[in-house]
């Protein structure tokens, strides 16, 4: 079956549903299709810190207002070292928030949105395909549930199919730049009240911990482990016992506990791919890079990329045409670049690798220290970590 639109999406992720709707409200045609069904990517539980420039393009575009109703507004997170807290007030130094909100959620939002606008989304097909991308007819191909081979020629074909992207093995000769870390994040969700208001990423002795929440009877917190760790070898009361000896502190800080009902290994690497366009084909979001968990930059890197991408597109398929595609990449990776390195910070500042000395130790201990103690050192996490000026 031959179909025709104009631009053609692979993956209905938050990326790609967010570029389909911001499309939609500047008059463009799209497809998106993706090998999951709606339910598999709602299951699919994720964190999901949102910087300012995140929330206000899911409100100011129509996408909806849950996040300003249901949302957690953060103002700081809290630094924890030598067993004291130290706040980083964002609100304060630079003028802006994070919202916590799941990426899940955000998801949700954007389905209703596309549902609501009659957006077309197709979930659950396979053998999602683009070919013919260095022309300006590429196509995009999948074979539904009832097993009929689908062909959709496209103006334009975006690949925001994740980490394990099969757009962008389309692209020939692309550099991808990587970084492995020598350890993972032990990740539980928990029905607990919450233990703090705001983010605690703490670092002691016994290693990393983040303090997370997520709802008021349901929480999400990490810790350091190797990397090769298994979740099933944990007993709740070990899990408990490590997370409390490392945000445990002269202040008496105690975790709340109740059961533990999620419990995952995340591994931790860096990737970024280039160019982020070939001929016809753009990447965005985790199809084009990856980032640490720790500067809470994941989501926010998609939705900001997509955001410039529906802007080129907008040009490129109108007056300007597709000359205007040339500005998608010296763009978006100037962004991507800046987030990967403070993700590469946080974590090298908050974490032990095996090969540490007693020196590296004393020495991260100075640089908190340096960060905590220092306005300008905090209005630096706090710009980054909230969204860069300009950027927003």
């Amino acid at each position: 079956m031959s179909e025709r639109t104009q631009v053609g999406i692979l993956g209905a992720g938050p990326a790609g549903l967010l570029l389909s709707h911001l499309l939609h409200r500047a008059g463009i045609e799209s497809v998106v299709v993706d090998t999951r069904t709606r339910e598999e990517i709602e299951q699919t539980h994720r964190a999901g810190i949102l910087e300012q420039g995140s929330v206000d393009v899911l409100v100011e575009s129509g996408v909806s207002d849950r996040v300003l109703r249901e949302g957690r507004v953060h103002e700081g997170i809290d630094l924890r070292f030598g067993g004291t807290s130290h706040r980083i007030d964002f609100a304060g130094l630079v003028g802006a928030t994070t919202t916590l909100y799941p990426q899940t959620e955000v998801f949700v939002d954007l389905a209703d949105a596309r549902e609501r606008d009659g957006g077309d989304v197709r979930f659950g097909v396979r053998e999602g395909r683009v070919a013919d991308v260095t022309g300006d007819r590429p196509v995009l191909s999948y074979v539904d549930g009832a097993g009929t081979a689908h062909t959709v020629g496209c103006d334009v074909v975006v690949g925001a199919d994740g980490s394990r992207s099969e757009t962008r093995r389309a692209i020939p000769g692309l550099r991808r730049y990587s970084r492995e870390y020598p350890f993972a994040w032990f990740g539980i969700l928990t029905e607990a009240p919450p233990s703090a208001e705001e983010l605690i990423y703490a670092r002691s002795p016994h290693g990393f911990a983040l303090i997370s929440q997520r709802t008021d009877d349901l929480q999400r917190m990490y810790f350091q482990c190797d990397a090769d760790e298994d979740p099933s070898a944990w007993s709740d009361d070990r899990i408990w016992s490590e997370l409390q000896a490392r945000v445990a502190g002269d202040d008496g800080l105690e975790l709340r506990q109740g059961p533990i009902v999620e419990r995952t290994v995340l591994p931790f690497r860096s990737t970024v791919s280039e160019p982020m366009r070939h001929g016809s084909l753009l990447l965005a979001g985790d199809a084009a890079h990856t980032v640490p968990p720790t500067g809470a930059k994941g989501l926010n890197l998609a939705l900001a990329d997509v955001r410039v991408l529906a802007e080129v597109l907008e040009r490129a398929l109108g007056p300007a045409g597709r000359d205007a595609l040339d500005d998608y990449t010296p763009r978006a990776l100037g962004r991507v670049w800046k987030a990967q390195h403070f993700s590469y910070w946080m974590t090298t500042m908050l974490h032990t690798a095996p090969q540490d000395t007693d020196f590296d130790e004393r020495r991260r201990l100075g640089e908190l220290a340096m960060v905590t103690g220092s306005t300008a050192g905090s209005t630096y996490l706090a710009e980054a970590y909230t969204g860069w000026p300009g950027l927003r």
